[in-house]
């Protein structure tokens, strides 16, 4: 009768499983993989809405930048207008046809 040696403990954790010289890694539980994949389509979501934030303040920053500039720009048409009506009503009243004639 032979005598045999007890068996090692295994120095690597239950989790991980080799056949070979290829190590295998599975999961502590079931759970976990799903856990794993929708932590992944959470952060994939996440920098997408990121993303999609970041184009949106540009377009609305170049946007509020050209209605800046159109409201500047009417404002100084509207300022010019008034201006020459203004001199257009000070002139008529001074040199125009509201001015009496001495042929009157």
């Amino acid at each position: 009768m032979t005598l045999q040696r007890p068996a090692e403990p295994p120095t690597s954790p239950a989790w991980e499983h080799r056949i070979g010289n290829v190590l295998l890694l599975s999961p502590p539980c079931p759970l976990s993989a799903a856990r794993l994949l929708g932590l992944k389509a959470t952060v994939l979501l996440l920098i997408t809405l990121l993303i999609k934030a970041r184009i949106q303040i540009k377009l609305a920053s170049a946007l509020g930048l050209f209605l800046l500039a159109l409201q500047t720009l009417l404002f100084l048409a509207a300022a010019g207008a008034l201006g020459l009506a203004g001199f257009g009503v000070l002139f008529t009243n001074r040199y125009g046809a509201a001015a009496p004639t001495a042929e009157q």
